[in-house]
């Protein structure tokens, strides 16, 4: 099936990500979101990546004027849902918002409508079991900042059709993304292999091997890392890091994955990386 309309729920970092990147591919895109504040700040923060990428030559004027009129936003998730080719959940990493979310859409979306998740950690499978149509129910995780990353996790639930897994493919392909097919466990590959590292680096912290700086240089350039660990927490959100090392936690049942005790208490502080001015790195 061709994919030219596109719901977003959720207008944080990874959904305004996404609208950005589909609008910018000719999509028409509704950005979702219950807060009319969260859907301004997203429409600002497309416009200025926009602008960035008009100033290093990547798009031109016209280019960024069309990709910003191709975005309408709404406050109503159940009516933006209707009426397009495929949704694509990118709400705060719980699992009781996303389930609630996906039943939301089961009942509103049309009977071909593909229903997506950007979960980076959260079982497709059982997601999928809120709705009636599983086999239409899939996982597309991108990854920040989604304009300039090039990889799409696709994460076929238990249910998830050969159909919707290749059109699945097929429009991460069209928006300029390398689609990956992983299976659905806990964490998927990315954050499997990745939270580990990060929890090990804020353990580190804690116990005083070394500062923040210290820690993100020596894997930048002992590793060749693009971001040290904690820098790339900083970016993802430590509530969000915390919120994945809990299901990989309790879904897997090794302490390996079990929280740093560091981690938990920057999250209760409101320390959440570059989003709240301050994680294991302090921001303007």
């Amino acid at each position: 099936m061709s994919i030219h309309r596109i719901a977003v729920v959720g207008g944080g970092t990874m959904g305004n990500g996404i609208a950005h990147v589909a609008a910018q591919h000719g999509r028409e895109v509704r950005l979702l979101d219950i807060s009319a504040e969260v859907l301004e700040g997203a429409m600002v923060t497309i416009a200025k990546n926009l602008d960035r990428q008009v100033k290093k030559g990547i798009i031109d004027q016209g280019d960024r004027d069309a990709t910003l009129q191709r975005i309408e936003t709404g406050t109503d998730v159940a009516a933006g849902a209707e009426g397009v080719d495929l949704v694509i959940e990118a709400a705060p990493e719980r699992a009781e918002l996303k389930y609630d979310i996906f039943e939301t859409l089961d009942r509103v979306a049309g009977p071909d409508t593909i229903l997506a998740s950007n979960t980076s950690s959260i079982s497709i499978t059982e997601i999928a079991a809120r709705t009636k149509c599983p086999d239409r129910v899939i996982g597309m995780h991108f990854m920040n900042p989604v304009p300039v990353m090039k990889l799409v996790e696709v994460i076929r639930g238990l249910a998830t059709s050969d159909a919707t897994t290749h059109a699945t493919f097929e429009f991460s392909e069209q928006l300029g993304k390398t689609p990956v097919e992983v299976n659905d466990f806990p964490g998927f590959v990315s954050n499997r292999v990745l939270m580990p590292m990060i929890n090990e680096a804020i353990t580190a912290v804690m116990e005083g091997v070394a500062e923040p700086r210290a820690i993100d240089t020596v894997m930048k350039l002992g590793m060749n890392h693009p971001m040290g660990p904690l820098e790339l927490a900083d970016l993802i959100g430590l509530d969000t890091c915390l919120n994945i090392l809990e299901v990989l936690h309790r879904e897997l049942g090794d302490d390996r994955y079990r929280p740093s005790p560091l981690l938990r208490k920057y999250v209760a502080a409101g320390w959440h990386g570059r989003k709240s001015g301050r994680g294991f790195h302090v921001y303007e």
